[in-house]
């Protein structure tokens, strides 16, 4: 539940900026630039991850759903402009808290031959954001008014921070000498004694940005290639939900048993051909979506296998393991939103699709190299 709120919060605002536009009475663009504004907060990760490994993954994931509620109900209080920016980066914050610190914590208590299932429960969230978060929100926006979904959020919020509180035991401090910077030495350390960890947080930066150079281009494709109407790019918008919930339900069932790195390395290069093969789905409508359909499902499969493994990467500094691991995905998320915007208009379809497959091989070659490293480091 905490995580489906999490990621409702994050995606809500990509799927009724016009809603939350007309209601504010602001251009959309100010609306657009609270979304960056949002991704912006993953480059936090660096300052958050140690500090779970210092006071605990419990204690992070109900600072980031208290943070994520007094955002959102405030925006319920004083409906403006300024609350919502308040309430989108908090969200944004929330998520680099939370979200490294309950993989941290699943790669603490579940042992390492069922880690794929735990993760991959876990991110099931992510396409029930889709499925089931945001079209609740906009029945909500056209009931009680654009306001309405984020006090929905922020009741959430709360009721899933004391249930975490309740099913959770805190656990002691670790020990540090007292400096304030001792906490950021100590995950500097962890990270030179781990160098593969800098080569599979380069996995995630490339991975992602192969993505997101489609997916920020993947609705003018359908609208001009296909005529499709507004309401019509919802229906793929649930295809690609749909890719993503089965990606994540097969981590969940099939990862552990061919194991997580072949199934992180599977993915990665079913994923590139997926990219380079997309430009000849163009001929008709279900082609089209069914090349989305496979995009999303190999993306989704190999990131979340790759999680899972990297949560056993830095064994004594998982929070900063994960945290730098979110940090690398919204910088390549980023990347590659401003790549498919400058390739796109260059070369349509087949240029985005080949810059994608390029990135994505690149990614391929840093995971098969840094998860080598990783198990040499373990054997020797």
């Amino acid at each position: 539940m905490a995580r489906l709120v999490l990621n409702t919060s994050r995606r809500m605002p990509y799927a009724f900026a016009p809603a939350f536009s007309r209601g504010l009475g602001v251009p959309l663009a100010a609306i657009t630039s609270l979304i960056a504004l949002n991704q912006a907060t993953s480059l936090l990760g660096p300052l958050s991850g140690p500090l779970g490994d210092r006071w605990g993954y419990r204690t992070m994931m109900l600072s980031g759903l208290g943070l994520l509620s007094i955002g959102t109900l405030a925006v319920g209080i004083l409906p403006v402009y300024t609350t919502v920016a308040l309430a989108v980066a908090l969200a944004g914050v929330a998520k680099i808290l939370f979200d490294p610190a309950i993989q941290a914590y699943a790669g603490e208590c579940v042992p390492y031959q069922n880690r794929g299932l735990a993760i991959g429960m876990i991110e099931t969230s992510w396409a029930g954001s889709t499925l089931l978060g945001i079209p609740l929100a906009g029945i909500l926006i056209d009931r009680a008014g654009w306001q309405s979904p984020f006090v929905a959020l922020g009741v959430l919020a709360l009721l899933s921070g004391l249930f975490i509180a309740w099913v959770i035991p805190a656990t002691p401090l670790r020990r540090h000498d007292g400096r304030w910077w001792a906490v950021y030495r100590d995950a500097w350390q962890s990270l030179r004694r781990w160098p593969a960890a800098w080569t599979l947080f380069s996995f995630t930066l490339l991975t992602c940005a192969a993505n997101d150079c489609i997916f920020v281009v993947y609705a003018s494709w359908l609208e001009t290639g296909f005529a499709l109407t507004v309401v019509a790019l919802g229906g793929a918008t649930i295809v690609i939900g749909v890719a993503e919930l089965l990606a994540e339900g097969l981590v969940a069932t099939v990862s552990d048993r061919i194991g997580l790195s072949r199934a992180a390395i599977a993915g990665t290069a079913l994923a590139v051909m997926s990219y380079a093969v997309l430009p000849l789905a163009s001929a008709t409508l279900p082609l089209a979506l069914s090349g989305l359909f496979l995009i999303f499902l190999s993306f989704e499969f190999s990131i979340v296998s790759a999680m899972s493994v990297f949560t056993e990467v830095m064994p004594h500094a998982r929070g900063t393991m994960m945290s730098l691991n979110l940090s690398a995905a919204g910088a390549g998320r980023t990347l590659g939103a401003l790549l498919g915007g400058m390739v796109w208009p260059m070369g349509g379809l087949l240029a985005s699709g080949i810059t994608a497959a390029a990135i994505c091989t690149m990614a391929l070659i840093c995971l098969a190299w840094g998860l080598r490293r990783w198990h040499a480091s373990q054997q020797s």
